[in-house]
């Protein structure tokens, strides 16, 4: 193998169970975003942005649709002669074999992955946050201060920091005190959970942290404290933007509204810094003549013949006369039939709502979610005009 400066691995095998039903056959990193996306294009393609271009891909929950996305890395222009994407599922070895018990162990056990590159830092990521972030600025950072261990932090607000691991920092921002979801937090600077190590040091505390039988084989748990304890010196490095961890039905629809601000801090039509995906083969759009469309993102192949207002819709989308989607989240191939009324919704992939059905309220706190029922029985309830309580978040049609 060529030697790299630097290997990325993002860790993309987590269940993502507080978005319900989204997430019952389907990796969290696989989930819909909006209007053209998935979850994972964005640190894929931020590493493609960054020159970036080894990286492995650790899935384990759920992966089949994932992996098909991923493929190769040709979507992100990662699959050539100087790099790829290689998917990294748990797999079995003269060892023996088991499933990744933790962050840090799903690195451990990739060891080899890492050190056939020879790498001088290593990269770790999460597969599963929205945001645009120049790695290779915070590499520099890391190596001009001559860092052990780098961590992204951002500012949240103080109200909010015990929802964090939170980085206690000197004024030189060096780390010297790490609180994973203090009760009374000390600062602001929350974790992105982005880290750059020197891969040496790393590797010494993984070997160390594998050995330990107590050890939750955790980076915020376990590796992160064991280095402050052992003096390493680690930095925060400061990130400016816009980021979020849409590990919720309510942070995942509150994301795609995001886009739909008059100037959104997270800008998807910026050709310096491009988030890239699977591109769709469909027919162009269709707008009826007594259709409206206003502040909404309308992917290809859409077919709309009613009301669509601060929302968006995802490829194959048909909306029959008379429907209205008002501040909602319509996923691909989702056939609305006519007089339906959804409202501060989001509707899975492939959902049919029937005539007339009304879907959630834009007055009320909670977002509903539609999506497919799992259950062997593949019964289907069927909404209707009194359909829905608000805090129904996992209501069933099936196609």
């Amino acid at each position: 193998m060529v030697k790299k400066e630097i290997v990325a691995m993002i860790l993309a095998g987590g269940k993502g169970t507080r978005l319900g039903a989204l997430t019952r056959k389907l990796a969290k990193p696989a989930v819909y975003f909006g209007g053209k996306y998935r979850i994972i294009d964005f640190p894929l393609s931020n590493c493609a942005n960054s020159h970036i271009n080894t990286v492995g891909v650790l899935t384990q929950y759920e992966s089949i649709v994932l992996n098909s996305h991923i493929g190769v890395g040709s979507n992100w222009g990662l699959n050539t002669s100087k790099g790829r994407v290689t998917v990294l599922p748990p797999r079995e070895t003269e060892q023996g074999g088991e499933w990744y018990k933790g962050t840090a162990d799903a690195i451990y056990q990739n060891r080899d992955f890492i050190t056939s590159f020879n790498p001088e830092y290593v990269l770790i990521l999460s597969g599963d946050h929205i945001y645009k972030m120049d790695y290779s600025a915070m590499l520099d950072f890391h190596k001009e201060r001559e860092a052990d261990a780098t961590i992204a932090v951002i500012e949240v607000p103080l109200e909010e920091a015990s929802r964090f691991g939170i980085m206690n920092t000197k004024e030189d921002g060096t780390i010297y005190e790490f609180d994973e979801k203090p009760r009374v937090p000390k600062s602001n600077l929350a974790s992105m959970g982005i880290y750059i190590f020197n891969w040496k040091t790393l590797n010494e505390f993984l070997n160390e942290d594998a050995r330990d039988l107590g050890s939750h084989h955790d980076f915020g748990k376990n590796i992160i404290p064991k280095m402050l304890g052992a003096d390493k010196k680690m930095l925060a490095y400061s990130f400016q933007g816009y980021w979020k961890d849409v590990g919720t039905i309510e942070s995942l629809w509150e994301a795609n509204m995001d886009l739909l601000k008059e100037n959104p801090e997270l800008d998807l039509y910026d050709s310096n810094w491009r988030i890239y995906s699977d591109n769709v083969e469909c027919p162009p759009q269709y707008v009826a003549q007594e259709a409206k469309v206003s502040n909404s993102m309308i992917n290809q192949g859409c077919n709309i013949n009613g009301e669509v207002t601060n929302s968006i819709l995802f490829s194959k989308v048909y909306v029959g006369k008379g429907a209205i989607i008002k501040d909602s989240i319509i996923m691909p191939e989702a056939y609305i039939e006519e007089g339906a009324v959804i409202e501060k919704a989001i509707i899975d992939s492939g959902m049919v709502i029937e005539r007339n059905s009304r879907i959630g309220d834009s007055t009320g706190e909670e977002i509903v979610l539609m999506s497919l029922k799992e259950e062997d029985n593949n019964e289907c309830f069927n909404p209707q005009e009194e359909f829905i309580s608000p805090k129904e978040i996992a209501c069933i049609c099936s196609v």
